[in-house]
C-alpha cells in the first residue's frame, strides 16, 4: 500500500471512516429474583457484545446464551455494574438497560474486551492493535480494516500529492460480516448501523461531486456512508441498512481501497458490484496464486 499516494491525483477526495472500536465484549452473571423459584434463581454465566445504544440507557446486544435470558433478568458484571434485560430483541439479540449512558461506557472501560474476529486466536494485549491510526469516534464493534494499511505519514503524502482527506463515521456492527444465506440477493437483509457525516465533510463531498473530482473511498464502510447520503433526505446522520449489490448505481464513489473478503458476505458482493464480478474473480485468483493474506489483517487492493 506504500504506492497508494503515488496513484492519487491533485484534487482527489479521500474518504475514510473514523469510527473507533469499543471494548464491547462483556461477561457477566445472570441473576433472577428469588421469587422466580430456586431453579430460576441459579446463577448463569452470560456473554454480551454491546452493538449500539438505542437510548441513553438501553443497548442492543448479541447475547450468549440468548434463549436463557428473559425480560426482567438482571446481569451483574465484574466491576459491580448491573443491567436489566428489557423487552425486545430477536435472532440472538437482547436489550440491556444500564443505570445511565455513562454506566455502560464505564463498564466497558473497566472490564470489557475487544471484539476481535473469531479467526484471530491471539487476544489483543494492546487495544490499539485493532484500531485504525485515525480512529476517533467510539461506537463500533469491528474495525474498518482497510484503514489498517495507513499511518499518519501516508495521509501526509496524499496531501502532498494534492489530495484532500475527509472523515465520515459508520459504527460497524456485527451484521456487516454475517454470511449471505440466500441465493437470491434481494432476500438478504443488512442489520442497520449508525452513521454520521459532519457538516464540513458533507459540504466537501458534495462540492467534489459537483466539480467532477475523483472520490476515493477507504473501505466498504466508507462506501456505504457515501452511497447512503442521497437517500438520507438531506440528513447527515442516522441509520443505514443499505445493501449494495450488482445493479447499484454508485453516486459518490469513483475508486475503492479494500481488503480481500470472505465468500458469501455482503462485503464481497459490494466490491463485485463496484468493479464487476469478472474483474474481482480475476483479482482473487491472482491473490490466491500470490499467496496474499485475506481478511481483517490481510492485504488490500485499490480499484481505480
Amino acid at each position: 500500500m506504500a504506492r497508494v499516494p503515488q496513484l492519487l491525483h491533485a484534487g482527489d477526495l479521500v474518504v475514510r471512516n473514523d469510527t473507533r472500536v469499543l471494548p464491547a465484549r462483556l461477561s457477566g452473571i445472570r441473576r433472577r429474583p428469588v421469587s422466580a423459584g430456586p431453579v430460576a434463581a441459579r446463577a448463569l454465566e452470560v456473554e454480551f457484545l454491546l452493538c449500539h445504544p438505542l437510548s441513553d440507557r438501553v443497548w442492543e446486544a448479541l447475547a450468549r446464551p440468548a434463549k436463557r435470558l428473559k425480560t426482567g433478568d438482571r446481569v451483574e458484571f465484574p466491576d459491580g455494574t448491573f443491567a436489566r434485560v428489557e423487552p425486545g430483541g430477536s435472532e440472538g439479540m437482547r436489550r440491556l438497560a444500564f443505570e445511565n449512558r455513562e454506566a455502560a461506557f464505564e463498564c466497558m472501560t473497566r472490564c470489557g474486551t475487544m471484539p476481535l474476529p473469531p479467526y484471530v486466536r491471539r487476544p489483543a494485549t494492546n487495544p490499539e492493535e485493532y484500531q485504525t491510526s485515525y480512529a476517533a469516534v467510539p461506537g463500533a464493534v469491528a474495525a474498518p480494516t482497510a484503514g489498517f494499511h495507513f499511518q499518519a505519514a501516508d495521509f501526509d503524502r496524499m496531501r502532498e500529492r494534492g489530495a484532500e482527506i475527509v472523515d465520515v463515521t459508520l459504527h460497524v456492527g456485527p451484521g456487516t460480516f454475517l454470511p449471505i444465506r440466500h441465493d437470491d440477493l434481494s432476500q438478504h437483509r443488512m442489520h442497520r448501523e449508525r452513521f454520521a457525516v459532519g457538516e464540513a465533510s458533507l459540504t466537501r463531498i458534495l462540492e467534489a461531486r459537483a466539480r467532477g473530482r475523483r472520490i476515493v473511498a477507504i473501505g466498504t464502510t466508507s462506501v456505504r456512508v457515501l452511497e447512503t447520503l442521497p437517500a438520507a433526505d438531506g440528513s447527515a446522520g442516522g441509520w443505514t441498512d443499505l445493501f449494495i449489490r450488482p445493479g447499484h448505481r454508485f453516486r459518490h464513489v469513483d475508486a475503492l481501497l479494500t481488503n480481500f473478503h470472505l465468500p458469501r458476505t455482503s462485503l464481497l458482493v459490494l466490491v463485485s458490484a463496484f468493479a464487476g464480478r469478472r474483474l474481482i474473480r480475476r483479482a482473487y485468483e491472482e491473490a490466491v496464486r500470490q499467496r496474499f493474506r485475506f481478511y481483517s489483517f490481510g492485504d488490500g487492493m485499490l480499484i481505480l
